[in-house]
């Protein structure tokens, strides 16, 4: 296969895994690794991949990539940590699902959970939940951001602190070596400050590519998160500092 056929493909796949290796690619086209390597410097220098140790990524700008890409990154990755994430929430509580395709992942493992009452910015997650008969949902007004079914702005974050909740189960667009979540939008940003501030108990939904990313806007530091819930282990390093923060890591 030519690299004119190979590339696209490279592409595509780098899209729905969030990562591609060398090793990788090299056994799928069935070529070199040298082959591969130079591949991914021409996707490099056109700016399409970011080169890393042994592969390349998504690159990391200050706007996200599109929501249906999104939707489709990781998927079995984001349904495993969701069922995880959904076993540790009991019936007959509170819980907050902000903006994302992971806790839209978590709102479908919700669905056979009875007496939750589920508060939510996020209307892909009400129109999921709006199936389970046993629970109510109660959607936060604000401003609609038509690109995903988010609901952001001070209106909402009014909404929010009308309210404590038992759980909130939040979703990041990165998170950076230094345990900081991060995301691109100002205004999520301050919406996901406000719920973590009004819950009691705060997990996070993160598949391994959001640890391969970066964003412009912090949102809190993983020190602030009760447990995350990601299909992979993280670095030694990080790992390190969330057992000195008390951070639980939960991979399924």
């Amino acid at each position: 296969m030519s690299q004119t056929f190979r590339q696209p493909e490279i592409l595509e796949i780098a899209r729905r895994e969030g990562k591609v290796t060398v090793e990788g690619l090299a056994e799928h086209f069935q070529v070199t690794v040298q082959t591969i390597r130079r591949d991914l410097t021409e996707l490099a220098e056109t700016g399409k991949l970011d080169r890393v140790h042994g592969g390349a990524i998504i690159p990391s700008t200050v706007s996200n990539i599109g929501y249906e890409h999104r939707r489709g990154l990781n998927e079995e990755a984001k349904a495993a940590i969701a069922h995880k994430c959904a076993e540790l929430i009991p019936e007959d509580s509170s819980v907050f699902l902000n903006i994302g395709t992971s806790t839209e992942a978590v709102a479908t493992a919700l669905l056979n959970h009875a007496n939750l009452l589920v508060f939510t910015n996020n209307l892909n997650v009400a129109n999921i939940l709006a199936d389970n008969s046993n629970c109510e949902v109660v959607v936060m007004g604000g401003a609609l951001r038509r690109t995903d079914g988010g609901l952001v702005g001070s209106q909402t974050m009014r909404a929010i602190e009308q309210f404590k909740y038992d759980y909130a189960i939040i979703g990041c667009s990165a998170v950076d070596e230094d345990g900081d979540l991060l995301d691109y939008d100002i205004q999520e940003v301050g919406v996901s400050q406000t719920i973590i501030r009004q819950a009691r108990n705060i997990f996070l939904v993160a598949d391994h590519s959001k640890f391969e990313r970066s964003a412009p806007a912090r949102i809190c530091s993983l020190s602030e998160i009760d447990a995350c819930f990601t299909d992979q282990p993280l670095t030694d390093d990080l790992a390190a500092k969330c057992s000195d923060w008390g951070t639980q890591i939960i991979v399924p």
